[in-house]
């Protein structure tokens, strides 16, 4: 796979909503989902179809190449890049790493959630800090023990914490992005005037910070396959030179959804063995301080442990049935790997209804069963060597349907899982 990394500012108000199935309201989403992205950019090639680009003759072309083949380009949901640092500041998009989504087992105060900020490791009047609980749950359960931590800082009580964040010089800090409603009304298409008694809200995410009217940034990519051999180059060159040509969202013959895209291409580095060696590293460190409690009901023996955690909604099926969880029979199919010792430990997940407008089309998509990004799968193997370049190719291809659209984004052993009670940030 071949990466192009893509920077978006918004430039005016974004209307990426969803109305749930059954609903009647329609709710802004907090991101930019990758369906919308992949659609943009075929709208725009579309419009420019006499030039070379987007060459739709019959024996195909850029624009097959990209949206049409069985192996398409993959456009990866984009995630607020607005990472703050404090007193209404934000860090340069420069310094910032890549935007991650929380795995479901991140926990943090109930009365004061958030990452703690200090420098230097004092507690935050403000914040309670953020932990995870994967491996500890895992060893309590080995151990026969419950599991229910408290607070670290003040012993109070602790809930799910989720949301996407990123690291900057060794810190967490969160990346999100405001919402606002805009009243409009109607328009009368004969008299080409206000219709009385119409009136409706839409709601949108800002184009920039409230308070200190930062721009607000978003971070997404897109995984072009290797057999394409000139068009990562020319799709870059593309973006790049209509900047500023793309519309997100609803709403935007009313002055909605303008942003500009800078685009660049980036070398894909992916240490999957030393991610999952450091993971099974701190597990067995945390394993022998659990000691402390007794015998454990299994001991971990010559098992190696690697986290699967999803990066974006997923849409799973099984059986020809939809499910919220990656079965070890579903994971070798993903990976094309024939593995009997693989095994399922634990799984945390929770799901939702998607469905969506293909403008292409001018009809509704499906309703989805859809599982939450954030879900985390814990697998055992004994044979470890055999997975390291099949998890790798799953980190570029993703997991379930519709992956070219953003759904089923994975990461493998998620550097937050090795953030523990006690070193909360």
């Amino acid at each position: 796979m071949k990466r192009i990394e893509l920077e978006i500012k918004a430039l005016s108000p974004l209307a990426i909503s969803r109305q749930k199935p059954g609903g009647s309201i329609s709710e802004c989403e907090d991101y930019i989902p990758g369906s919308v992205i992949r659609g943009a950019i075929a709208s725009e090639i579309l419009k420019q179809s006499n030039q070379q680009f987007a060459n739709l003759s019959k024996d195909g072309g850029d624009f097959q190449a990209l949206f049409l083949t069985d192996q398409p380009a993959i456009f990866q949901n984009a995630y607020p890049a607005n990472v703050k640092a404090g007193h209404g500041r934000i860090f340069p998009q420069n310094r910032i790493e890549e935007i991650k989504f929380l795995p479901a087992t991140a926990l943090s105060s109930k009365t004061k959630p958030g990452f703690c900020r200090n420098r230097n490791g004092k507690a935050s009047t403000e914040y309670k800090g953020v932990f995870d609980s994967l491996i500890d749950r895992f060893c309590a359960e080995h151990y026969s023990l419950p599991y229910d931590p408290n607070c670290p800082l003040d012993g109070g009580r602790v809930e799910p914490y989720s949301g996407s964040y990123s690291k900057v010089d060794g810190m967490y800090y969160n990346a999100s992005v405001s919402k606002r409603l805009l009243t409009r009304v109607g328009i009368n298409r004969r008299k080409a005037t206000s219709e009385e008694e119409i009136l409706y809200t839409i709601e949108v995410l800002n184009e920039s910070e409230l308070k200190t009217d930062n721009p607000i940034f978003f971070r997404s990519s897109i995984l072009v396959p290797d057999n394409l051999e000139e068009l990562p180059e020319n799709l870059h060159k593309f973006l790049n030179e209509n900047s500023k040509h793309f519309r997100f969202g609803g709403s935007i013959s009313r002055g909605l959804g303008k942003v500009e895209i800078h685009a660049k291409l980036a070398e894909i580095q992916n240490n999957i063995q030393g991610r999952i060696e450091l993971f099974n590293a701190k597990l067995w460190e945390r394993w022998q301080k659990w000691s402390i409690f007794g015998n454990p009901i299994e001991e971990l023996s010559n098992l190696t442990y690697f986290a699967l955690d999803l990066q974006s909604d997923a849409i799973l099926t099984e059986k020809w049935q939809s499910t919220t969880v990656i079965s070890e029979q579903m994971l070798k199919q993903f990976a094309d790997i024939e593995d009997h010792s693989l095994n399922l430990e634990v799984a945390y997940s929770s799901y939702d209804y998607r469905s969506g407008w293909n403008v292409a089309w001018g009809l509704m998509k499906d309703v989805e069963l859809i599982t939450n990004k954030g879900a985390v799968y814990l697998f055992s193997t004994t044979q470890p060597d055999i997975w390291y370049t099949a998890l790798a190719n799953l980190e570029f291809k993703g997991v379930g349907e519709r992956t070219c659209e953003g759904f089923g984004q994975v990461e493998i052993c998620n550097d937050f899982h090795l953030v523990f009670r006690e070193e909360a940030v």
